[in-house]
């Protein structure tokens, strides 16, 4: 991945020089000042809210079905491990479920409240899997997951999960096989907002978008800057010099990444003609007439076809051609073609180039 062309400041500040998307720290988890929880604690754990979890429904251990949240006022013995992970509400941190050496049952505990090398003894695996596209541990991890409780939706500090990762490096097993396991296709990350559609656009993945999308992810989604996965591959494509052979490749494949976006979000209707415009600068929409007959809509600028776009603000007017009645040699000749239009709201019929009239009806 070249990141030089690669306008986002929120996608291009995540860019290494290393062939993974994102720093891998040597601990997950920020060091914490705490020491390992052996003792009662008389400091204020910090609000926070718990995500709902399957997690939470899992029997971790048939012999011990029970867990309980964090007492600051309990003592609590040595720490054994952790068997178990879920995300805070919105990404905002991370819990784990803790085994104790004494007789004490599971207990959730906030990422803070326990010694950074116990968290990354569980967690590196984890995320170097997902910052390598390590498909076969992702599925290991994963597939031990009914034994040790591992939310697949776990955040780093930014709120990034594993599937944002791997959508940014384009592995579409890896992509797939946290979908199958549960992982949030929707999810977005708290630095830029951005989902793992968004990675996949920005690092031009094509088949990783094409992936997301029929897994359910949602195109139209925005980051932080009000833009979708469509709209942030085009201001990437803008930004890739044209007539450079060594950014051929990445010109296309970001030209395939709209193709992707715009067939998902546009699937459902074609545009017949624009009739009205409102706003401003980037919130300029359009009001769209649609051929197959469904009601007219406000579709965004950057959602509509740049010829529709380029006739309406040159002002040409459009007509919905009924069929083809006839066709003659054109002026010049060279093969060019003029056919003759009968129109559904105009009762003479006219002579139009071949580049004025509808394919299908030719």
């Amino acid at each position: 991945m070249d990141a030089p062309y690669i306008i986002d400041q929120s996608l291009s500040r995540l860019k290494l020089s290393s062939p993974t998307l994102f720093p891998i720290p040597a601990s997950p988890i920020p060091p914490s000042s705490h020491q390992p929880l052996r003792l009662h604690r008389q400091s204020e754990p910090g609000p926070f809210t718990l995500r709902s979890s399957a997690v939470e429904h899992q029997q971790i251990h048939e012999t011990q079905p029970t867990y309980k949240d964090y007492d600051q006022d309990e003592s609590y013995g040595e720490v054994n491990k952790i068997i178990g992970s879920r995300a805070l509400e919105n990404g905002k941190g991370m819990e784990y479920l803790i085994e104790w050496k004494d007789d004490h049952a599971p207990t959730w505990v906030p990422s803070n409240y326990i010694a950074a090398d116990v968290v990354a003894e569980y967690e590196t695996p984890w995320w170097t899997a997902a910052k390598k596209a390590d498909d076969s541990a992702l599925k290991h991890l994963i597939s031990s997951a009914a034994a040790d409780g591992r939310d697949v939706d776990a955040v780093d500090e930014a709120g990034r999960t594993a599937l944002l990762f791997v959508s940014g490096l384009g592995s579409e097993p890896c992509v797939k096989t946290l979908a199958e396991a549960g992982a949030d296709v929707n999810h977005r990350e708290n630095s830029a907002g951005l989902t793992a559609l968004h990675m996949a656009a920005g690092y031009v993945k094509p088949g990783a978008a094409k992936l997301l999308i029929e897994l359910g992810a949602d195109p139209e989604l925005e980051d932080d800057k009000g833009r979708t996965p469509l709209a942030l591959a085009r201001e990437v494509l803008k930004a890739t010099p044209m007539g450079n052979p060594m950014q051929f490749a990445r010109r296309l494949g970001l030209e395939n990444v709209i193709k992707v976006l715009e067939e998902a979000i546009f699937e459902y209707a074609e545009v017949q003609e624009i009739i009205e415009k409102r706003g401003k600068g980037d919130k300029v929409e359009y009001l769209v007439k649609w051929k197959d007959g469904g009601d007219n809509d406000w579709v965004k600028a950057a959602a509509i076809g740049e010829d529709l776009v380029r006739d309406f603000e040159a002002g040409l007017e459009y007509a919905v051609a009924e069929c083809v009645v006839g066709w003659r040699e054109g002026e010049g000749g060279e093969g060019r073609k003029e056919y003759l239009v009968k129109w559904t709201d105009i009762e003479e019929t006219t002579w139009e180039p071949e580049e004025n009239v509808d394919p299908d009806l030719i």
